[in-house]
């Protein structure tokens, strides 16, 4: 069989800043997925290695159970625009083989299993390194390849718990309180997506490869800055504070006369714009609100008197009435209210595709969080069917279509 490497014209090619990187996508559910996803969008190729029959179980997970079933779940569909899928037995001799024949051709190998799980398989990164010196491998896992908890199995509300970010989430009545969104997973996702392309800077000067070892709960512990900083720096241990802000007062979410609205006058001068556009000046001269010590000292006292203003109108209007003299201030909205902002259409945060893959209807994805020279990283094609490019990736690594058939047939692919 001929062994030769992809030629540049056999793939689809993207502009982007990853443009020319090739990714072997061999993650599950969330965190890796993500991970590749925002390699994907700045113009790497991404191909997805799933296993046969299967595949990444996010594609059973969704509000919509007809897409569940065609494994084509809302889950998936957030994070796997832009990707090719190949379906191998990783478990199989001649699944390895292919595997190896890929993985010739690649840049990245990105996967969440737990440690241990590649070595077993032959696969890990010590066994690939001498025949791949240049590859760039970046193992996604709970705790990492190291320490007590290595095996123990991590999902994200496991990990928000074990970081400490519960225990601050929530009020003194509520707390502890799971973040609203699987955040340790998107987290440890958009760390490895930060490490890897870090390596592949590396290794244009270097000429060599790498292994990065990103653990949900080191991502999570390390975006803690200010909370973690103020409790080594003074040993005052965070609390939860529901929606008020540790470090200034007023800065938190107040009553309206429809709804909450956030307020974040930090400054001393957006504290003095503050009582002023909202109609009582005397605050700015009572010695209680005098400085920021004191204000968040009297916290309590100060939101009863600022929202006996606030609750005169909506929170619309005093948006706009505070943003305007300067002071930081935004409803609390729902996320179809969000997504439907002018805002975010403008930004054109929300790409849309005609229709999904496997039923006659339009799915909408995210783009990348960032624009390039004012040009948005959005996604070109629409998440891949399970195995969908499986003999087309297999054709350019040399198969004929007779051994693609054989290896179907005795269960490679």
């Amino acid at each position: 069989m001929n062994t030769k490497p992809f030629e540049e014209s056999q793939l689809p090619r993207r502009e982007g800043l990853l443009a020319g990187v090739r990714v072997l996508d061999l993650t599950n559910v969330l965190a890796g997925p993500f991970c590749c996803y925002q390699l994907a969008l700045q113009g790497a190729d991404v191909i997805k290695v799933e296993a046969p029959g299967k595949g990444d179980l996010a594609r059973q997970l969704g509000a919509d159970p007809k897409l569940n079933e065609c494994l084509m779940g809302a889950s998936f569909l957030a994070q796997n625009a832009d990707k090719k899928s190949i379906t191998l037995n990783l478990k199989h001799s001649d699944g390895k083989i292919a595997f190896k024949r890929l993985l010739a051709t690649t840049d990245v190998l990105v996967e969440n299993f737990r440690p241990g799980v590649m070595d077993r398989l032959g696969l890990g990164y010590r066994s690939l390194e001498p025949d791949f010196p240049r590859l760039i491998y970046c193992a996604i896992s709970g705790f990492g390849q190291t320490g007590p908890l290595r095996d123990a199995p991590a999902y994200d509300q496991i990990i928000q718990g074990l970081a400490g970010v519960m225990s601050i989430t929530g009020g003194e009545a509520s707390a502890p309180l799971r973040v609203g969104y699987p955040v340790a997973d998107t987290m440890g996702g958009m760390t490895a997506a930060f490490a890897v392309a870090s390596a592949l800077l590396a290794r244009e000067r270097s000429g060599r490869g790498t292994f990065l070892d990103v653990p949900m709960l080191d991502s999570m512990i390390t975006s803690m800055g200010w909370p973690v900083s103020n409790y080594l720096a003074t040993r005052q241990e965070p609390l939860p504070m529901g929606n008020d802000n540790f470090t200034a007062a007023p800065s938190g979410t107040f009553k309206s006369a429809t709804g909450p609205l956030n307020i974040a006058a930090n400054k001393q001068e957006q504290f003095e714009a503050l009582v002023r556009a909202i109609g009582c000046d005397e605050l700015a001269h009572d010695p209680r609100f005098a400085n920021r010590e004191a204000r968040k000292h009297n916290r309590a006292a100060l939101t009863r008197a600022l929202e006996q203003k606030l609750m005169t109108r909506s929170a619309e209007e005093w948006e706009g009435i505070l943003t305007a003299v300067g002071v930081p201030a935004g409803r609390v909205l729902t996320v179809p209210e969000a997504l439907a902002q002018e805002q975010v259409k403008v930004r054109d945060l929300v790409h849309s595709f005609p229709r999904a893959p496997c039923l006659d209807l339009p799915i909408s994805v995210m783009r990348a969080g960032f624009i390039c020279d004012g040009a948005p990283a959005r996604p070109l094609q629409p998440p891949p069917r399970l195995g969908q490019h499986t003999e087309q990736l297999l054709n350019l690594v040399g198969y004929s279509s007779g051994e693609i058939a054989e290896l179907k047939q005795n269960g490679a692919v």
